[in-house]
């Protein structure tokens, strides 16, 4: 793209005299690459193709907001997408896409706590590999169109689970599924492949009593019934949110409603 890229003791400089016309092809569909591209390109003199890019909805809902600013892309929600840089984008308002990563994290605590709740205002597309999972491991889902009702009476089951680049398993719901499965009935596996030391949140389980052996981008996970206290580390924003549901289920029981 002609940026010339200095990265000095954790500090990254960029300098350009401006984007080149190019076409890029991602080895791997990496979000962040594909939304900074994006950003980049949009406002230049020139015209830049992505090749193999990621189609998270995150992406799809960046591009739509750029483009009520004004920017020109095309196929958006495809892993080809074409930017044709303009020389200024407007002000606008715009409402973000429903979070469902969040709306994920809650669906995970009601079974992990036998509980029941409703969730409102979601993408129902964008939460089926959640779903799908949830439904294995014997939640009772209420579907509609724009809501998820979920009822959990008894412990969940193992699961295997894959992370994989959109509409694949999300890999930020990794850790919280893990959470779920070192209470589980069984042993489970998860299998990441999308970020590297993406288990470190497995060392703060092993200390509250959780049953886990990694090999390689593999983790394997014996499910007990109930983990104990431990004084723990959040490795990460989802590791944090799995330490907090582990601690509060030590403290409430796995039968809080």
């Amino acid at each position: 793209m002609g940026i010339e890229i200095d990265e000095e003791t954790g500090i990254i400089k960029c300098r350009t005299d401006g984007i080149k016309n190019t076409i890029l092809h991602l080895d791997f569909p990496s979000v962040g690459a594909t939304e900074n591209i994006i950003l980049a390109s949009c406002l230049s003199d020139t015209e830049v193709i992505i090749e193999n890019a990621a189609m998270e909805p995150e992406i799809t809902d960046l591009c739509n907001f750029l483009i009520k600013m004004g920017a020109k892309i095309l196929g958006v929600g495809t892993n080809v997408i074409k930017i044709t840089g303009v020389k200024s984008l407007k002000n606008i308002s715009y409402n973000i896409m429903p979070d469902r990563i969040e709306a994920g994290t809650f669906l995970v605590l009601a079974v992990m706590t036998k509980g029941n709740i409703k969730i409102t205002n979601v993408c129902i597309d964008d939460l089926k590999p959640i779903l799908y999972k949830l439904e294995e491991c014997g939640a009772l889902l209420d579907v509609q169109k724009n809501s998820i009702n979920i009822r959990m009476n008894k412990r969940p089951t193992a699961l295997e689970i894959k992370t994989m680049p959109y509409p694949g398993f999300p890999t930020d719901m990794q850790a919280i599924f893990g959470s779920m499965l070192s209470i589980a009935k069984g042993t489970s596996i998860i299998t990441e492949t999308i970020f590297e030391n993406r288990f470190k949140y497995t060392g703060e389980l092993k200390r509250m009593g959780a049953k886990i052996s990694q090999k390689g981008n593999t983790i394997i996970i014996e499910g007990k019934k109930k983990l104990n206290k431990a004084r723990v580390e959040a490795t990460d924003l989802r590791g944090g949110v799995r330490i907090s549901f582990s601690w509060f289920i030590h403290k409430r029981g796995s039968n809080c409603g």
